[in-house]
């Protein structure tokens, strides 16, 4: 890329990691100072799904990452079939590809992932921007449930309060 060229996911190459029985499609672009940011897509969203106008200037001064759940677009293997199971993939492309701190990104149901995502590894997310998306285990949403025992907010958050406006 020559100093003129801006990064954009229309011309970054699909790139392809490969561990245990699933293959993960992503597209890696930009650079920068800034903290990796990770997009995570609406159901049954691809690489293509994805506008340049809003990641490309995004990738201005941090590296973007756009990543495909297995079995979804270009990635192989089973589709997980809980939020929980596409937020512990999301995790291990992370770990394999040595990222220890990150923003993410998540539209509509890659928001319900990014949330349990930072519900399990809190360290691993700097910060969580979620668009379109519920609430983690809000009403009508599953989230992994019947079987949980317990609430899958923190401890000491009502998840019936809303903020007020004064």
């Amino acid at each position: 890329m020559t100093s003129t060229e801006k990064a954009s996911n229309t011309t970054a190459p699909t790139q392809y990691l490969t561990g245990a029985d699933n293959t993960y499609a992503y597209r890696w672009f930009g650079s920068g100072p800034g903290a990796p940011l990770l997009f995570l897509q609406h159901f049954t969203g691809t690489l293509d799904n994805w506008d340049p106008a809003v990641t490309d200037p995004l990738a201005l001064g941090r590296p973007v990452i756009l990543f495909e759940s297995p079995g979804i677009g270009r990635s192989g293997g089973k589709v997980p079939e809980t939020v929980a199971g596409m937020a512990d993939h999301a995790m291990k492309f992370l770990d394999a590809l040595s990222l220890t701190r990150v923003d993410v990104l998540g539209f509509s149901l890659g928001g319900m992932v990014a949330q349990v995502m930072a519900l399990k590894r809190p360290a691993l997310l700097r910060k969580i921007i979620l668009r379109g998306t519920g609430p983690v285990g809000g009403v009508g949403i599953a989230m992994d449930r019947p079987e949980r025992s317990s609430p899958p907010w923190p401890p000491g958050l009502n998840q019936e309060a809303s903020p007020t406006l004064s």
